[in-house]
């Protein structure tokens, strides 16, 4: 399996010389790109679903999104 155009593409832009602001900046572009995406998505579902600020809370407010931490030595 080879690679698409935009893996193609990328590949060309980050083989050209740039300092590390250059790569930091190109990094958020693309975060930023895919974070819209998911965003429009998650929007999307929510819609559909007819979820809301208040069903959210009501089914996560006994959920505890703390990691466990390893046992100490």
């Amino acid at each position: 399996m080879g690679l698409n155009p935009i893996q193609r593409h990328l590949l060309e832009l980050f083989s050209k010389s740039m300092t590390d602001k250059e790569l930091l900046e190109i990094k958020e572009l693309l975060v930023n790109y895919y974070q819209q995406k998911v965003d429009t998505e998650v929007d999307a579902i929510w819609q559909k679903k007819g979820y809301t600020k208040d069903s959210f809370n009501q089914a996560t407010e006994n959920l505890h999104l703390r990691r466990k931490q390893p046992p100490t030595q």
